[in-house]
C-alpha cells in the first residue's frame, strides 16, 4: 500500500469515494456571511473550487495559472510570504481578482521540473479575514510531481536570534562542494523563513542535497555580494519520508477540549536542519559621509571597518602636525581634531583623502578624493554668540549684585574663558572591582601628575593613598584612575586647576571627586561549570552574563572549565558563551571561500536569579539542548509570527444575546 493510500484508508475510507474530491474540498464547509439583521458571521475559510492548470498537473507547459475560490479573497503580505520555486529571475505577477488568484510566470519553464507556489497563510477571505491556512499549488513540466520536503531553522550565528525572511535553498550534492555552486548558480529550490526562523522547501526531487541560506540583495539567488547575509553547511543529506501520526486537539470552545484525535500524515526528512547565518568580514568599503559641526574638528564615516587609517594630505597645512585622529574600534568612524587655530578658524578646510574603496568586482582599490569641509557653525558666528552670552551674563550679574547690595560671592564670567570639561564614569558610588574613567571634552596633550592627588578616608580624615592615573590605551580623550578599593570605604580624588591641558589649548578647572565603595553585602556571585568543554590550550571558552536586553554586563574567560563572576548586583541574569577558536578575545564571523564557520555561540536556556549575599553554583552542558531551542524567549527580539485563526465571532454573538445585550 502506498503512503497516499494508507492516509486515505485511515482518514476517509468512504468519504468522497469516486467523487475525485481532494483533501481541501473534503475538509472545508460552505461559507456563511453575516447579515445586517444580526445573522451569523462567516467563520468558514475560503475553499479552492478549481485550478487551471489543475493542482499537481503533469506535463504542463502553461505559464498562466488561475486558482478559483468559493468566495471573494485577498492576499496579506504577499511579497513576504508567497515564494515561487524554482526561483524566478523575472519576478512573476501574482494578484487577486475577485474570487481568483492569478499568476503569470515570465521565465522559461524548465523541462522535467516541479514548480511550487507556496502561499503560506497569505490567502484570507475578503469579509472576515478567515485564513485558508498554509496552501501550496504545484505542477510539473515532466511526467511526475516531486513531493519531498526539507525543513529546519535559520539562526543569527552571533546571538542565535531567528532570522525572518531570509531565502533558504538547495543545491545537488553530486558535485564537489568547492565547485562553489552557491556563488555561480542560482539556488535550485527555495523557501523563505517565518518569524521563528523556520522554513520548509517543498517540491523537492528525492536525492542528496546541500542547504544554503541567503539574504539576496540583488535578486540573482546566489551569493554575490559581501553585504549579503549567508549560511551554509558542508555536510550533505538525503531526502526521505515515512507515515506518521500526530495528535490534533478539537476544542469545544476556547477553554474546553472536546477530544484529541490522532491524525496521519507523511513525515518528510530531514526536518530539523539548523544553519547559522552571518555577514562576512571585509564588507564593501566606501566613504559614507563627512561632517564638521564645529571649526575645531570633523568626522569621516565609512561603510565598513578599515585595517588602517586613511591618508590625509592637507592643502595649505601639514596634516601630520595639525590633525589628531580619534578612531572608533574598527576605524569606520574617525574624528579628527584640528590643533592649529590658523587652520581651524578659516571657513573652508581643504585636503586630499586617500582610502580603500571596493570596486564592482569586489576588489579594494585605493581612491583619492579632494574634500572641502565648511563647519555648520563658523568660528566668527560662534564668537559673536559667545560675546552675546557673556554680555547677558554680565548684566544679569550686575542686577544680582545690586539687589543684594554687594553681598554675593565672586564668580568668573564662564563665557570669557573656555575650560577643559570632563565626565567621570562611574561617579559617587563604585563597585570594588571598578576603576573610574575620565572622558575629557578634547584630546589630552599633557597632565601634570604633581598636581593630582588621591586620598583614603581614615576615621574623619583623608590621608594620601597609592593610585595610578594613566591614559586609556587607544583613547585620546580618556584617562583612568586605578586604586585598591576596599568595600565600604570612602576615597577622594583631586586635580588642581590648569593641571591638564588639551590639544586645543584649554585647561581644566579644579576637580574634586568623592567616591564610596559598595559593601560586599550588596553583591552576589555566580560560579559556572562548563560540562563537556575540552580542557586544552587550543581554544578559549568566553562566558558572558547578559541583562534582559541581551547585552553583556560581565565577561570572563573560563579557566579549567569554570567561569566565576564576582561583585554582581542582585537581579536576573542570562548567559551566553562563544568558543574562541583563535583566542583573540572576541567573536569572529565566518567566510564562505575558505569554508570557515562562524565561531560557535550557545545560550543557557533559562534566567539565573541572584540575590544579595548569595552564591549560585551552575552546571552548564551547552550541547545538551538543540541550538534552535537554547535562547530564552524573554530575551529573543525576533518574535514568532502571530498565527492566523478563524475569528470566533458567532460564539461571542451568542454570549451577548444570552446576556441580553
Amino acid at each position: 500500500m502506498s503512503i497516499k493510500q494508507w492516509i486515505q484508508s485511515y482518514l476517509c475510507p468512504s468519504l468522497g469515494k469516486g467523487l475525485g474530491m481532494g483533501p481541501a474540498i473534503l475538509l472545508a464547509a460552505c461559507a456563511s456571511i453575516g447579515t445586517p439583521d444580526g445573522g451569523p458571521y462567516d467563520e468558514t475559510p475560503p475553499r479552492v473550487v478549481e485550478c487551471s492548470p489543475a493542482n499537481k498537473a503533469v506535463m504542463n507547459d502553461h505559464k498562466k495559472i488561475s486558482i478559483l475560490f468559493d468566495e471573494y479573497i485577498k492576499m496579506e503580505n504577499a511579497s513576504e510570504k508567497v515564494v515561487v520555486s524554482p526561483p524566478q529571475i523575472e519576478m512573476p505577477n501574482i494578484r487577486t481578482v475577485g474570487k481568483r488568484v492569478k499568476i503569470d510566470l515570465y521565465d522559461t519553464l524548465r523541462p522535467n521540473t516541479t514548480y511550487t507556489i507556496d502561499f503560506s497563510d497569505a490567502i484570507v477571505d475578503n469579509n472576515e479575514g478567515n485564513p485558508l491556512g498554509k496552501y501550496t499549488y504545484s505542477f510539473s513540466t515532466g511526467p511526475a510531481i516531486d513531493t519531498m520536503e526539507v525543513s529546519g531553522t535559520i539562526l543569527n550565528a552571533e546571538n542565535l536570534e531567528p532570522v525572518k525572511g531570509i531565502l533558504v535553498g538547495l543545491h545537488p550534492a553530486d558535485s564537489l562542494f568547492h565547485d562553489s555552486l552557491f556563488q555561480t548558480q542560482p539556488l535550485m529550490r527555495v523557501a523563505r523563513t517565518n518569524g521563528s526562523g523556520q522554513f520548509t522547501v517543498k517540491g523537492v526531487k528525492d536525492g542528496r542535497y546541500r542547504v544554503f541560506a541567503l539574504q539576496d540583495m540583488d535578486g540573482n539567488y546566489r551569493f554575490s555580494q559581501k553585504s549579503e547575509r549567508l549560511a551554509f553547511d558542508t555536510v550533505s543529506f538525503s531526502t526521505s519520508q515515512r507515515p506518521d501520526i500526530r495528535p490534533d486537539t478539537v476544542w469545544y470552545d476556547t477553554a474546553t477540549i472536546e477530544k484529541i484525535r490522532m491524525v496521519p500524515f507523511i513525515h518528510y526528512y530531514p526536518d530539523n536542519l539548523v544553519l547559522r547565518s552571518f555577514l562576512e568580514e571585509g564588507q564593501d568599503k566606501h566613504r559614507l559621509k563627512e561632517e564638521r559641526k564645529v571649526p575645531e574638528s570633523f568626522t569621516l564615516y565609512f561603510t565598513a571597518p578599515q585595517d588602517t587609517l586613511p591618508l590625509i594630505q592637507g592643502i595649505g597645512f601639514d596634516a601630520s602636525r595639525v590633525l589628531i585622529p580619534e578612531p572608533s574600534l574598527h576605524n569606520d568612524t574617525i574624528t579628527y581634531w584640528i590643533t592649529d587655530t590658523l587652520v581651524a578658524y578659516p571657513d573652508t578646510l581643504s585636503f586630499l583623502l586617500s582610502y580603500p574603496e571596493t570596486d564592482t568586482l569586489g576588489i579594494d582599490r585605493n581612491r583619492t578624493d579632494t574634500l572641502e569641509l565648511v563647519p555648520k557653525e563658523t568660528h566668527a558666528r560662534l564668537e559673536r554668540e559667545r560675546q552675546k552670552q557673556s554680555e547677558e551674563w554680565r548684566k544679569q550679574r550686575e542686577k544680582e549684585i545690586k539687589r543684594s547690595k554687594g553681598n554675593v560671592r565672586h564668580e568668573d564670567n564662564p563665557y570669557e574663558v573656555q575650560f577643559l570639561t570632563y565626565q567621570a564614569r562611574p561617579s559617587g558610588t563604585i563597585d570594588p572591582n571598578q576603576n573610574v574613567t575620565f572622558t575629557f571634552s578634547e584630546p589630552v596633550r599633557e597632565v601634570d601628575l604633581s598636581h593630582v592627588r588621591f586620598f583614603h578616608r581614615v576615621d574623619s580624615d583623608f590621608v594620601p593613598a597609592p593610585f595610578l592615573f594613566q591614559p586609556v590605551p587607544g583613547q585620546v580623550r580618556q584617562w583612568r584612575l586605578y586604586a585598591e578599593w576596599e568595600p565600604q570605604e570612602r576615597y577622594r580624588f583631586e586635580i588642581d586647576s590648569l593641571a591638564i591641558r588639551g590639544v586645543l589649548g584649554n585647561s581644566n578647572t579644579s576637580v574634586r571627586t568623592d567616591l564610596r565603595v559598595r559593601s560586599l553585602d550588596e553583591f552576589g556571585a555566580i560560579f559556572v561549570r562548563l560540562v563537556g568543554a575540552q580542557l586544552n590550550d587550543t581554544v578559549d571558552y568566553v562566558v558572558q552574563l547578559l541583562n534582559k536586553s541581551d547585552k553583556p554586563v560581565a565577561e570572563v574567560r573560563a579557566t579549567e572549565g569554570r567561569a566565576d563572576f564576582f561583585y554582581l548586583k542582585p537581579g536576573e541574569y542570562y548567559m551566553r558563551m562563544f568558543i574562541d577558536r583563535n583566542r583573540n578575545g572576541r567573536w569572529d564571523t565566518g567566510h564562505y571561500q575558505t569554508l570557515t564557520d562562524p565561531e560557535e555561540v550557545f545560550y543557557f536556556p533559562k534566567p539565573i536569579p541572584l540575590r544579595a549575599k548569595f552564591e549560585v553554583e551552575q552546571d552548564w552542558n551547552f550541547r545538551s539542548i538543540p541550538l534552535a531551542a537554547q535562547k530564552p524567549k524573554a530575551i529573543t527580539k525576533q518574535k514568532a509570527d502571530k498565527e492566523k485563526t478563524v475569528k470566533d465571532k458567532n460564539r461571542q454573538r451568542m454570549e451577548e444575546k444570552r446576556r441580553g445585550k
